[in-house]
């Protein structure tokens, strides 16, 4: 059943993936609204850091996890999480107490990236929220990398923009 997943993955698109790893695993969150995030709801991320779920770390450490995204959008396509969620569901919940794993979240970028011939360039890009695209809500940076990037990053035109509620 897990590698079923994880190749169909493969062949979906990053929106009906999104849809896929929203599901929260714990039955007593059968009500789950989409606007509230518990922090103490399981995600995919929970499954891959209890090696539940299989995954292709590229990095770990006893505070963070690095594997490659399932659905690249760039040759080098890495997620990096930490392994302790601590209400880190997204980055604006961040909080003071968080200061050290935050930090050591972009010193691991730094380190990951130079494992991965990414001297030349890479993105660090983190979706906070509905509108910023979040899929996951623990925590994740996006290490992309390994082509020329294009700026602006992720701006949908007029015609595409997303409306709340819409997906």
């Amino acid at each position: 059943m897990i590698n079923k997943f994880i190749s169909f993955s493969n062949q979906t698109s990053f929106k009906s993936l999104s849809r896929l790893v929203q599901i929260p695993f714990s039955s007593s969150h059968s009500h789950h609204n989409s606007h509230h995030h518990n922090h103490h709801q399981f995600t995919i991320f929970d499954k891959i850091i209890k090696k539940e779920i299989p995954a292709q770390i590229v990095y770990e450490d006893d505070k963070c996890l690095a594997f490659k995204d399932v659905s690249p959008q760039a040759p080098v396509h890495i997620l990096l999480i930490p392994k302790v969620k601590d209400g880190l569901t997204q980055l604006q919940k961040a909080e003071e107490r968080h200061k050290d794993i935050l930090g050591h979240l972009m010193l691991k970028v730094a380190e990951i990236a130079q494992q991965n011939n990414l001297q030349e360039g890479y993105r660090v890009v983190i979706n906070d929220g509905k509108l910023g695209c979040q899929s996951v809500y623990h925590l994740h940076l996006h290490i992309l990398g390994g082509t020329q990037m294009g700026w602006p990053p992720g701006v949908l035109g007029k015609s595409e923009t997303i409306k709340p509620g819409s997906q």
